[in-house]
């Protein structure tokens, strides 16, 4: 704790008393525009309530948050998502108010922690700085005056003559690692792990067709059997899954794609016919029937949250292992995918379908609108499926919710 504090001050110090090293880039969020005195106005279609308006009646940026702070000093666990919902009502317009552009919304992530945050409102503009000391050594508690008495005079080292040798353990810092978009533990284990196979897939794959002296089923370390490797194949790491439910579209009841439960990794051992595989992993018994697919590199997370920049409409198909109700932090699958243009880092809306009820009074059915209950962060896409995160919830998400463009 006392190491966190530290660097905490330090960082503050150096924003103060390094300006002539201080690198800063800005983005500019216009002003708000007056308010009108009608309590009556509705904002114009496309706004966000509560940002601020242009004199056109359009949004003019993405409204600040609720007592948004005058800087924010990034510590280690901040994320980009979090820190974004400390100045804006709606984090996921992050990458707006720095103005990045298609290459940068890719790779955003220059913020690290001991970098300043600043909400600059001079000038009748609201910017954000990011301030960070360049150039300087490595800052140390009595060069940025922390913790030190000035009126004691700094010790006097010792000879080397005098100076007795002894074992002593040395501390130095790890590289600062710039902060993640959210956080990975809860989709760490979806960025490389198959999700969703094709009919052309389930017939493709290597299946196991036997296990090691006769067993059924099989765990980490033992040798299964498969057929149905190519000889195009030559990668030697491989998951092992086990062919899931379809995803039916709710409306059409058709398959879109079938999920793959994840079930263990193995190592190609012997190629041939069958070809030999080495259990490495197994979060559940492995049998004949269950197959493999080359494994993939991690899934990138180094992206900013944004919109789509179509407006899209798509249904919720799923929660993964087939829950029927999901909240923050669920995994879910939508009837979106790469054909429609989405990409990971897109944020999605999720709205509770409309509805209708009978009004007593006349005994006519009428519609009630479907409310927006929560948003998606989209970190692997398919060509007809995407798998996202849920990042906020009002209430439970069920499947077969709308999926829009915010």
């Amino acid at each position: 704790m006392t190491f966190k504090s530290s660097t905490r001050l330090l960082a503050m110090a150096l924003s103060l008393a390094a300006s002539q090293a201080i690198a800063q880039s800005a983005a500019t969020l216009p002003a708000p525009a007056p308010a009108t005195p009608s309590a009556a106005a509705e904002p114009a279609a496309g706004t966000t309530p509560g940002a601020p308006t242009a004199p056109n009646g359009q949004s003019a940026g993405p409204a600040l948050a609720k007592d948004a702070p005058d800087k924010h000093v990034v510590v280690p666990g901040d994320t980009l998502w979090g820190i974004a919902g400390r100045f804006l009502e709606s984090p996921w317009r992050w990458t707006e108010i720095w103005q990045m552009n298609r290459e940068q919304v890719r790779n955003p992530h220059l913020i690290y922690p001991g970098d300043i945050i600043y909400l600059d409102s001079s000038g009748g503009r609201n910017r954000l700085r990011l301030a960070r000391a360049v150039g300087d050594p490595a800052p140390t508690a009595r060069s940025v005056g922390v913790g030190v008495d000035p009126s004691r005079p700094e010790p006097t080292p010792a000879s080397p003559q005098e100076e007795r040798l002894s074992p002593r353990v040395r501390v130095q810092p790890l590289p600062a690692q710039p902060i993640p978009m959210v956080n990975a533990a809860a989709i760490e284990p979806f960025l490389n792990r198959p999700l969703i196979v094709d009919e052309k897939g389930l017939r493709d794959h290597p299946r196991i067709v036997g296990a090691q002296e006769g067993r059924v089923y099989l765990s980490a370390g033992e040798l299964a059997y498969a057929r149905g490797l190519k000889p195009d194949q030559t990668v030697t790491e491989w998951h092992i899954y086990r062919p899931g439910a379809p995803l039916l579209h709710p409306d059409t009841r058709k398959p879109i794609a079938y999920e793959a439960v994840y079930i263990g990794s193995a190592r190609l051992e012997r190629r041939g016919d069958p070809a030999s595989f080495r259990l490495l992993k197994a979060t559940e018994e492995i049998g004949i029937g269950d197959r493999l697919v080359p494994a993939e590199p991690a899934t990138d997370l180094n992206y900013a949250p944004r919109a789509p920049q179509a407006a899209l409409a798509g249904r919720l198909v799923s929660v993964y292992r087939g829950v029927a109700q999901a909240g923050r932090n669920s995994v879910v699958a939508v009837s979106l995918g790469r054909k429609d243009g989405i990409e990971t880092g897109h944020v999605l809306s999720i709205r509770e379908r409309a509805r209708e009820v009978r009004d007593e009074e006349t005994r006519k059915m009428i519609g009630l609108p479907g409310e927006t209950i929560g948003q998606m962060l989209v970190f692997r896409v398919f060509d007809s499926i995407s798998y996202g995160l849920i990042v906020r919830a009002t209430k439970a998400v069920t499947v077969g919710d709308d999926i829009l463009t915010p």
